[in-house]
């Protein structure tokens, strides 16, 4: 199909108002305190999940759900027999998360449902706007809840984990908002198809570079331990000689020290990797100024595109924890249960499709890496043709500071909507 001469300028002002008035109406749900808190399987998460419903019924979508509580809406599209194109990210947020981490994504494939219909283009294929639960793995032990639940990936188990606020399972929390694990449980896995995630880049570099979106060619996986301890030996911080002490604090902090050489060894030798202590808790009531203190909770956070990497990094902790426990009798750390998230490469075929729309645009995104785990990655893992389009962002991510332009995400929405109006890949 040709490019759009006469509606272009109503398409573009059409992408942009959908973006700012979606990102208004999904960011007005929040609890309260700074940024933004939508907890997963929460009646906020439920709430925005409605906004979009509103959204996507006044476009003439047809609307579903899943019985995990996913929402579909789907645009038909020229030929059903292709597969169609999945797109859409989650409105859950962390605790005094940001107002782009997700919430962007959604706003980006409603834009490009409004200015398909703006521009009377049907795209060859079925497109199907998709708002996943439960991205956010801090609100449940368990990695992309939502999008593995819809591709018939969700293991049992995983229904018995317990969300950190409530102490109440997932499997309850979906009951709660109307949703039906058992029988979630019982559905087999859709049809592969395809699935376009926008996102906020979740570091710098696009920013730096001065680069409004980039193109994601893989996602880092994960290993993380989130309920780690160093159990040591309480004593008085006045009597206490020096010799002999078992400090839980100091002891982990020969952890953090051992394990950031351990990083900067593995980047000498071209390893990709990064080595994150999150969570410290030594400030429990046992806790005061006159102990030397005997207890100490933190999580870790491993991640690299390569397993064999992770699993090099994981033994090098683990040596680490050996050598410390040697050095310093009376301490000792229980690293607790492990969970992971697996690296995946993307679709070529999506990459360079969607590098195709943004040629037409006159724009030549980098391909790049994430470094955050995303829904495109449990997709990928599922056979699917996965692609995931960065936006610039400033200020970090998972923090009330987040930055996006939103004629940024506009343009990238531009780009798609190009590749969608020329042909469906």
């Amino acid at each position: 199909m040709t490019d759009l001469p006469l509606a272009e300028t109503a398409v573009s002002r059409t992408i942009r108002s959908t973006i700012e008035r979606v990102l208004t109406k999904v960011n007005a749900l929040s609890l309260g305190g700074p940024g933004w808190t939508r907890p997963s399987y929460s009646d906020l998460e439920s709430q925005a999940h409605a906004v979009i419903e509103t959204e996507a019924r006044a476009l003439g979508l047809e609307v579903s759900r899943d019985h995990a509580g996913n929402l579909f809406a789907r645009l038909a599209g020229r030929n059903p027999a292709l597969p169609p194109l999945f797109c859409g990210s989650h409105l859950d947020t962390v605790s005094e998360g940001g107002a782009y981490d997700g919430q962007a994504g959604v706003a980006a494939a409603l834009a490009l449902v409004a200015a398909l219909r703006e521009a009377r283009v049907t795209p060859e294929a079925d497109f199907v706007l998709t708002v996943t639960r439960a991205e956010e793995s801090v609100w449940f032990p368990v990695s992309y809840i939502g999008s593995r639940a819809a591709l018939g990936r969700l293991l049992p188990e995983e229904l018995q984990a317990r969300r950190a606020d409530t102490g109440r399972t997932l499997a309850d929390h979906m009951r709660a908002q109307g949703f039906d694990p058992d029988a979630l449980m019982r559905a087999g896995p859709p049809a592969p198809a395809r699935f376009l995630e926008f996102h906020i880049e979740q570091g710098p570099v696009l920013d730096r570079a001065g680069e409004p979106y980039g193109i994601v060619s893989a996602i880092r996986g994960g290993l993380r331990y989130r309920a780690a301890q160093v159990q040591g030996a309480w004593a008085h911080s006045g009597g206490a000689p020096r010799e002999g002490r078992a400090d839980a604090v100091v002891a982990f902090a020969d952890l953090v020290m051992a394990m950031d050489r351990a990083w900067e060894g593995f980047l000498a030798r071209g390893s990709d990797l990064t080595v994150t202590f999150g969570r410290v808790d030594a400030a429990s009531s046992a806790h005061a100024m006159a102990k030397v203190p005997g207890q100490l909770g933190f999580c870790l956070d491993l991640r690299s595109e390569d397993v064999a990497v992770l699993e090099a990094a994981d033994l090098a902790l683990r040596d680490e924890i050996r050598r410390i426990e040697r050095a310093r009798p009376g301490i000792r750390f229980d690293l607790g249960n492990q969970s992971r998230s697996q690296p995946a490469r993307l679709s070529p075929a999506m990459i360079d499709w969607v590098a195709g729309g943004a040629a037409r645009r006159g724009d030549r995104p980098r391909r790049m890496l994430s470094g955050g785990g995303h829904d495109a990655a449990a997709f990928a893992a599922a056979g699917w043709e996965s692609v995931m389009v960065f936006i610039r962002n400033w200020n970090g991510s998972h923090c009330p500071d987040e930055g996006m332009d939103p004629a940024d995400l506009a343009r990238a929405v531009e780009a798609v909507l190009a590749a969608l109006s020329g042909n469906d890949g």
